[in-house]
């Protein structure tokens, strides 16, 4: 027996203007499982930050509805779905309170008067998850951008969130601690058994979700594994540098798989 979703989006439409009759967000429509990354891709204006911030209720649907662990989202219940949801944003300085790491993934447990007891085991296990441990007694501010990225995660992470939403918050990371942040979500959601939304530009970012949606003037018009949406020539975004190295390689004449390819993929082909 199939587990119910962890998010259900149901024909959400928004406008910012009721005046106007065009919509920011037009009869969304998805769900998100436990334990799964999805990537939410698309042209800015796509609607991607609305969606982000409908589904940590700063915003509220003119239609359909949001479910977060089997509560619709609602002006009484947004504080409780808001703690099963954790939001990461672009600059994470924007997230540091704290003087010292451990302080600052500290701080939203101290608020909730959690016994010291907890409060350190959740604080030594989320540290431990992001492999940030050796690091907390340092100045978050004074980390480097992947550590700092790794330093809110914790601080989400200690709250246990049933979903992780990422906003762009990949962006500002010089590639080696992107592909290693990548590397410790995808660790995170099968550890933690939890779900992650990546709103993000970055296609590679993406190309290592477990299922991307793609957004167009406030519709999906795409949803599936990268495999099947990185191989749909109407997306019209770019597509990951594996993928562009594997049909420049097809112009060139050689002989390369006649189907999208992950990195791992593309790697072992290489080596042949």
């Amino acid at each position: 027996m199939m587990s119910k979703p962890i998010l259900e989006v149901e024909n959400v439409t928004f406008r910012y203007d009721k005046r106007l009759e065009s919509e920011i967000l037009n009869k969304i429509s998805f769900t998100v499982n436990r334990g799964e990354w999805v990537a939410i891709i698309g042209h800015n204006g796509s609607g991607k930050s609305t969606l982000a911030k409908l589904l940590v209720g700063l915003l509220k649907p003119e239609k359909g509805s949001i479910h977060i662990a089997g509560i619709e989202m609602n002006e009484f219940s947004k504080w409780a779905v808001r703690c099963r949801t954790g939001l990461v944003f672009q600059n994470p300085e924007n997230q540091f309170i704290g003087t010292s790491v451990q302080d600052d993934v500290a701080f939203a447990l101290e608020n909730m008067n959690l016994p010291y007891d907890e409060m350190k085991e959740r604080v030594d296990k989320a540290l431990d998850a992001v492999d940030m441990s050796s690091f907390r007694l340092h100045d978050p501010t004074q980390l480097s951008g992947g550590q700092k990225q790794r330093v809110a995660i914790a601080g989400i992470l200690a709250l246990k969130p049933d979903v992780l939403l990422l906003d762009e918050a990949l962006v500002m990371l010089d590639p080696i601690s992107r592909r290693e942040l990548i590397s410790t979500l995808q660790h995170l959601k099968i550890s933690e058994n939890i779900s992650i939304i990546s709103i993000t530009h970055d296609m590679n970012e993406a190309a290592a979700a477990d299922r991307i949606i793609v957004m167009k003037e406030g519709r999906i018009i795409s949803n599936g594994a990268p495999k099947e949406v990185f191989s749909n020539n109407h997306i019209d975004l770019e597509l990951p540098i594996v993928e562009q190295l594997r049909l420049k390689l097809i112009k060139r004449g050689r002989k390369v798989p006649h189907h999208y390819m992950t990195e791992e993929e593309m790697v072992a082909f290489l080596w042949k």
